[in-house]
């Protein structure tokens, strides 16, 4: 049990303590305003505060868990560790800054509340952040700073322990696209025909009557290989499916395609799914409402995960929207543009509504890595991809987090603009297995 002092107890207080006792370190703790009552307590004693408690452990709190509103933050970079760090403190504190603070700055994503520029499809972009401005976005900055304090407290506190934490591989499977060929109706094949004929592309001409007539396999169904990985190397795989109505950047299989749901239900049946709300749905409730309702009616189950197509959050309208329909996780946090935390932790934690001042009931799970983030923002081919992986691998590691990345279906076929990339993906389960 940890005790800490604090002069006032808000909302930000809450779930700055939460993330960094509770999500990150697993160890119980007790807030105290009381001089009193923080003095009768016995074991490891923290006062965050403007003045040191007498020779307990000190950290110099900053204004901002303790103000209302948005703002904008007086934000110096200081060097820590073998990262970087912010809010420094002086005088007597016993950390060189307000770890607290800084995690709530990074987890509760207050930068994206604040005016920035967004990219072409209306999202924050990772050349807005700070992580990207100071080159620390490729660290779990959260888990490292909580790491040093640990290793701070166990100096003031011997007995000091926390429950170990296990590393965790997790690979996601976006299928944006179940099929190149298949199911796609008689419309769309034809206009997939007329497209190749007017650029004379001859082999996709071939590839599509050849798997149409059932003389070779979709080159997207990739599905068969993922299930024997699944099983082989007992991993962990997580499908997300776009169920959205047909339009610019939803393109997917028809919902009502039996083949399509087959394979759903099917994959369910060995790994975990969950809804991949549409492009469109970002700007309607109700059709997010629908596609949720399209994949529970699919699998006959409750929908509790999902990702956003295109990586598309708005806060806190997007996680709002989820909560809303009992969605409980969420894999979305993450760049489109470039890899690494975008929240600087690589740990599980809690969305805080900024605009409503709580902590709900999400879950987010920080991605760290997309493999078209390689091939197609950072002209990354196949051949100079693993550095990368392990980068962000090796970083994961050190502080026992969940390594997840994102891949697509398609992307695994070996095939045109994606050759190679299947080696990529098996080497990368060989080292993050390791």
């Amino acid at each position: 049990m940890i005790y800490v002092f604090t002069h006032k107890i808000t909302s930000r207080v809450r779930f700055a303590f939460n993330l960094v006792f509770r999500d990150l370190m697993q160890v119980d703790f007790e807030i105290i305003t009381k001089r009193q009552d923080f003095d009768q307590k016995e074991g490891v004693k923290i006062s965050y505060t403007l003045n040191p408690i007498g020779d307990f452990f000190f950290i110099r709190s900053k204004p901002l868990l303790f103000e209302q509103g948005i703002n904008d933050q007086d934000i110096n970079i200081i060097p820590f560790y073998r990262t970087k760090a912010f809010f420094g403190v002086g005088g007597n504190s016993m950390f060189p800054f307000d770890v607290f603070a800084a995690s709530f700055y990074l987890a509760a994503r207050y930068e994206e509340y604040l005016p920035h520029k967004k990219d072409h499809f209306n999202r924050f972009d990772a050349d807005q952040s700070l992580a990207f401005k100071e080159d620390f976005l490729h660290q779990p900055v959260i888990n490292i700073w909580v790491n040093k304090l640990v290793e701070s407290l166990k100096e003031s506190y011997p007995d000091f322990e926390i429950p170990e934490r296990n590393y965790k591989f997790i690979t996601t499977i976006d299928v944006d696209n179940a099929f190149a060929y298949k199911e796609k109706g008689f419309v769309r094949t034809i206009m997939g025909y007329s497209k190749a004929l007017f650029t004379l592309d001859v082999k996709d001409l071939k590839d599509r009557t050849k798997t149409l007539f059932g003389l070779q396999k979709d080159p997207y169904d990739t599905f068969d290989y993922q299930e024997k990985l699944v099983k082989d190397k007992k991993l962990t795989f997580i499908y997300f499916f776009l169920l959205g109505d047909y339009g610019l950047n939803d393109k997917n299989i028809p919902v009502a395609n039996t083949n399509f749901q087959a394979l759903i239900k099917s994959i369910s049946d060995h790994s975990k799914i969950g809804i991949h709300p549409s492009f469109a749905s970002n700007a309607s409730f109700r059709q997010l409402e629908k596609e949720v309702g399209r994949l529970s009616k699919i699998i006959n189950r409750e929908i509790w995960r999902s990702r956003q197509h295109f990586l598309k959050i708005n806060l806190p309208d997007t996680y709002r929207n989820l909560i809303e329909l009992d969605i409980t996780d969420d894999f979305t946090m993450g760049y489109a543009s470039n890899y690494g935390f975008r929240a600087g932790t690589c740990t599980p934690f809690y969305f805080y509504d900024l605009d409503l001042e709580v902590e709900t009931n999400l879950r987010v799970h920080p991605f760290a890595i997309m493999e078209g983030t390689l091939k197609y923002y950072m002209g990354i081919g196949p051949e100079h991809a693993m550095p990368h992986y392990r980068r962000l691998i090796d970083e994961v590691k050190m502080v026992n987090g969940n390594f997840i990345s994102l891949w697509h279906n398609d992307s695994l076929n070996d095939y045109k603009h994606w050759k190679g990339w299947k080696s990529v993906f098996e080497e990368m389960i060989e080292y993050g297995q390791e």
